[in-house]
């Protein structure tokens, strides 16, 4: 008599909002409630379809830069930091700015512009034309080079190879990172480290997680958009890690049924900008098709809490005087 295998779904924790996007979302609405709509966000908040859509409707204009602005309106940087240049431009248009920076991009705001003023040539590991990569480049372009994966390595060219740093987009594959940092040192073996991590705890944690369910799993469904890069790279992860099949959705609707086919344990997380209703979308959407028994993997816990921007906190301060 052949055995039943159970179908199950192993659950990934932690995922979702990470504490950066809490804070640059919570600016947002909170923004809204207190200047009145429209209030004006420089690029996506985040990197979700969902959370963008679900804020335009509440009277966000999202524009790609500064010079869209009408002058002396509200402007919401993302989360994902932006350069001098542009805090210049806002200035320069008599813009009352509200930074959103994930404090954990700043951090690496500071380190180029600490490495730049002690005159090193910088390699910022990251991907092209990435908002973050862009606005941490723009602290210190003279100094920094672009490090878009291993294969440039070997064309990446400095003035001094005993004056070399090196640092990090907060949202790439920790894997992939280390081999890059590896390859850098065989070339230049005196590269200094950056002062501490650079990928964020909650690019960690959820490659983390996934790389404990992934060996179990026929199928991973990541819950993310595919301009979120911490979302990406959960699935590359996955496959790296044993996934048979992985997949990146918006919604539950995009989920295919062909891709449960033959398929018994089902691996679901969701990246960095996703809020957990998405999650809870899929989880129905797999219950539906008989994948209603959930584990939920716990790699660690997380309790990180950024307080909104000084700038918006000092005027709901004011307001409610």
């Amino acid at each position: 008599m052949s055995q039943i295998t159970q179908k199950k779904v192993l659950l990934a924790a932690p995922r979702g909002y990470c504490a950066g996007v809490d804070r640059a979302v919570i600016t947002v609405e909170k923004a809204l409630e207190l200047y009145g709509a429209p209030v004006y966000v420089r690029k996506q908040i985040v990197h979700n379809k969902h959370v963008v859509s679900t804020l335009e409707a509440r009277g966000a204009i999202f524009v790609d830069e500064t010079d869209e602005v009408p002058e002396g309106k509200i402007v919401v940087f993302s989360a994902h930091g932006v350069s001098p240049a542009v805090h210049k431009s806002a200035a320069e248009r008599n813009l009352k700015t509200i930074d959103a920076t994930c404090p954990l991009v700043t951090k690496v705001h500071h380190e180029a512009r600490r490495f730049a003023a002690d005159d090193y040539d910088i390699l910022l590991i990251g991907h092209e034309g990435h908002e973050e990569v862009d606005g941490t480049a723009g602290e210190a372009p003279e100094h920094i080079h672009l490090i878009d994966g291993i294969e440039d390595v070997k064309n990446v060219k400095v003035r001094d190879e005993s004056k070399v740093a090196w640092l990090s987009q907060t949202t790439l594959s920790v894997d992939e990172t280390l081999a890059t940092v590896a390859e850098l040192r065989k070339r230049f073996p005196n590269l200094i480290d950056p002062p501490s991590d650079d990928i964020c705890y909650a690019t960690q944690n959820r490659q983390v997680a996934i790389k404990q369910i992934a060996p179990k799993a026929d199928l991973v469904l990541v819950v993310g958009s595919t301009n979120s890069s911490n979302s990406v790279r959960l699935v590359e992860v996955s496959l790296e890690y044993g996934a048979k099949a992985a997949y990146l959705i918006d919604y539950a609707a995009e989920a295919k049924d062909e891709w449960l086919a033959g398929v018994n344990t089902v691996g679901v997380t969701s990246g960095a900008s996703v809020p957990e209703i998405l999650v809870k979308d899929l989880l129905n959407w797999l219950a539906e098709r008989g994948f209603g028994e959930v584990e939920t993997i716990t790699a660690t816990e997380e309790h990180l809490l950024f307080a909104i921007p000084p700038e918006l906190r000092k005027d709901i301060k004011a307001a409610s005087k």
